[in-house]
């Protein structure tokens, strides 16, 4: 077995605690004063200068360093930060990996990025973009009453390399930041050097526990990873029982449209009943799957591993049938990483279809029903097929790697593209070229709309569909095709495949 070295939870320094990260049931707002935009729960960890305030959702760290002791209202950059995480979680430096976020120079509200080259070493500014932000902020907070300096920001989670639905661990990165003020004058590393030695890092532990409206949660499965199993607000099924794919309301979270499954799944209790159950000493229960064509059920064995808090850090324990393939459910009153996981199974194995999956309570340790729930989920991890099936300058076919002239405007290229998915859970096409030093230009894109049902795609379609496209200079181009599956493992969208060819074009 490979060693997960990277994914272990521990705390790398006696008392050098983590600093866990608290679930964001709506986005935070970071232009909002930091006593009304949404901070209240949130993770907190005390430095010599102040605290380190951390919320998440499934698309971002919501980050503040509060720093008490800066009361200097200065308007220049003079005041700044750095903020720094460690993209491979191997406490090491790796080159063109681990990112530090700044100001942009004269710029106090707008975030820089570049990536780590060596230890105090950084290429330039990044120019591709982004959706994380920075808003800076002078007065009080929750945890002082006098006005100081306060850097609030929003990190895309991508960006820093993490996932909420990491099978085998909790989420969680390594990060360190500077802190400097002119009046009073202070620099402040925390941990000392951390830009140069990645050995003592703070590890932030992020959170993966929604708080689901209790109507949305189904009667016993809850939610599959962030996905509700009940109903949303207009009473219909979130998980539709005749698909067997989801919709989430647009305000929600995680906004998916008539979304398949796939990937490792995580079929997690409504927190209410299990506590309930537990309570009341009906702890076993029996998970069965059935199959496309409405097959007989087979149980449903899977092993697993979920991570513990014990006040100072996260310890792994494994989860198990019985020899007779039955579950026993964990204390809902103790703390785990994904509270009320009732199994956690990989779906790759499984040929795309619409499966059920059916959870039973029994009474104590009798093999006498309590009580069951069936879910219907459409189980797809089949990629689309993309295909770039013609490159053509006038009627003549342009071969891979070959040099062509462009004459004057309107001469020019046109494709012909194919981007398929059978089952119908395409998400998104787009087909684009780059070039040059980190260029890229957008040749065509078209995404899911609800009114395009089950989309499969299309075969053999002719880009652009009149007239020719142009490259804006002369160059070697790799001409890009990706179709993106509307397949979710219930924390983000999985599935994409990609398809290139290079031309050099020279324009005349």
């Amino acid at each position: 077995m490979a060693k997960l070295r990277n994914l272990s939870i521990t705390t790398p320094l006696l008392f050098a605690f983590p600093l866990r990260s608290e679930w964001a049931i709506n986005p935070v707002d970071i232009n909002k004063p930091i006593t009304e935009g949404g901070w209240e729960g949130a993770g907190s960890l005390k430095f010599s200068r102040g605290f380190v305030m951390a919320k998440n959702d499934a698309n971002f760290l919501y980050l503040t360093l509060d720093v008490v002791s800066d009361t200097g209202n200065d308007s220049s950059t003079n005041d700044y930060f750095w903020l720094t995480f460690d993209n491979t979680r191997d406490r090491a430096i790796t080159s063109n990996v681990d990112v530090n976020y700044g100001l942009y120079p004269g710029q106090p509200n707008k975030l820089g990025r570049q990536k780590y080259l060596g230890p105090g070493q950084w290429t330039g500014l990044l120019s591709d973009p982004s959706n994380s932000a920075v808003v800076q902020e002078f007065g009080p907070s929750p945890n002082s009453e006098v006005s100081h300096r306060i850097w609030k920001f929003r990190i895309e989670l991508s960006e820093i390399n993490v996932s909420l639905s990491w099978p085998l661990s909790t989420p969680f990165t390594y990060f360190g930041f500077r802190v400097k003020s002119s009046n009073p004058g202070f620099t402040t590393d925390f941990p000392g050097n951390f830009y140069k030695d990645f050995t003592k890092l703070r590890q932030l532990v992020l959170s993966r526990k929604p708080s689901i409206p209790s109507s949305s949660l189904g009667h016993l499965i809850g939610s599959v990873g962030l996905i509700p199993a009940g109903k949303n607000t207009a009473d219909q099924d979130i998980i539709n029982q005749t698909t067997g794919r989801a919709t989430t309301e647009s305000s929600y979270s995680l906004h998916v449209e008539n979304a398949a499954f796939g990937g490792t799944l995580n079929l997690i209790g409504n927190r209410a009943k299990m506590i309930s159950l537990y309570g009341a000493s009906n702890k076993k229960y029996m998970v069965e799957i059935a199959g496309p064509g409405g097959g007989a059920y087979q149980k449903l064995i899977s092993n697993w591993s979920n991570y513990r808090w014990t006040g100072s850090n996260y310890a792994l324990e494994a989860f198990a049938p019985n020899s007779y393939g039955y579950y026993e459910l964990a204390n809902p009153s103790t703390d785990y990483s994904i509270d009320d996981l009732l199994i956690q199974f990989p779906t790759s194995g499984l040929l795309p279809g619409l499966y059920t999956i059916k959870v039973t309570f029994f009474v104590g340790t009798s093999y006498r029903p309590l009580e069951f729930q069936e879910l219907k989920l459409y189980i797809d991890n089949h990629v689309p097929a993309t295909i770039i099936e013609s490159v053509k300058h006038g009627r003549i076919e342009v071969s891979a790697c070959a040099i062509e002239s462009i004459g004057a405007a309107p001469d020019g290229l046109n494709f012909r593209i194919t981007a398929n998915d059978p089952e119908g859970n395409l998400r998104s096409v787009s087909f684009h070229a780059t070039y040059g030093e980190g260029l890229s230009t957008s040749i065509y894109y078209e995404g899911y709309t609800p009114s395009k049902g089950n989309w499969e795609g299309f075969a053999n379609k002719l880009i652009p569909e009149s007239g020719n496209w142009r490259p804006p200079q002369s160059c070697a181009y790799s001409f890009v095709l990706t179709a993106s599956a509307r397949t979710t493992d219930g924390y983000k969208w999985i599935g994409k495949n990609s398809i290139h060819r290079n031309l050099t074009l020279l324009l005349g």
